[in-house]
């Protein structure tokens, strides 16, 4: 197994009241999101974003973490799975010269709205069937998506993972430490099918056979 490690640190936090959230979701509103379209991503923050648009703060430095993490440079492939619009991949592409880029996203809707830049290296796919030959991808980075999938589905996705990467592999999942924290995830959550206790997450991990780096999202 990797290692527990935070490479979104310098990622912005959100604002939003998470409390209100758990008070206002609907199951509707869960729903809605699941379906990943264009009410999730720009559609009323009830059902998602509620906006998403590209802000080159919320991923400049986040880059230069992977970067430094794995020493990435020109030749090398990163695949990002749940790419949504390319707004990490346009960053990456952007900051570090020659890097090749690979993105796939279950969303017809973000696909087709992808960043221009990088809408030609961007497909529609699934990850339990990544679309890549074996050891084809430097790099794979996950972040908070592969939770969406319930825990049958993400276990072939983890082992999608190990089978298309070559170096390296970094996820972020929905997680919790303690109880105060799972009502709050209880709270926050409209699309995570499996949520789990750090440790639980870890197990699952040493189970599946996953060796990539990963860390959580706690909100």
């Amino acid at each position: 197994m990797g290692r527990e490690v935070n490479l979104l640190q310098n990622y912005p936090k959100s604002s939003r009241n998470i409390l209100e959230r758990g008070v206002l979701k609907t199951s509707k509103d869960q729903e809605i999101a699941r379906k990943f379209g264009k009410d999730f991503f720009d559609g009323s923050r009830d059902h998602g974003y509620g906006g998403f648009s590209y802000h080159k703060r919320f991923w400049e430095e986040v880059i230069s973490d992977f970067k430094n993490h794995w020493e990435l440079s020109k030749g090398d492939i990163v695949l990002d799975i749940g790419c949504a619009k390319g707004f990490m991949l346009y960053d990456m592409r952007r900051i570090i010269s020659g890097i090749e880029i690979r993105g796939i996203d279950i969303s017809e809707y973000a696909i087709a709205n992808a960043i221009d830049e990088v809408k030609q290296f961007c497909q529609i796919g699934n990850a339990k069937s990544l679309p890549f030959d074996d050891s084809s991808i430097d790099f794979c980075i996950s972040i908070t998506t592969l939770h969406n999938l319930d825990q049958k589905d993400l276990e072939i996705a983890l082992l999608e993972i190990e089978r298309v990467s070559k170096r390296g592999s970094f996820i972020t999942l929905d997680a919790y430490r303690n109880n105060e924290e799972k009502d709050r995830m209880e709270a926050w959550n409209l699309t995570a099918k499996t949520v789990m206790h750090v440790n639980d997450w870890k197990d699952f991990f040493q189970d599946v056979g996953y060796t990539g780096d990963y860390y959580w999202f706690i909100p």
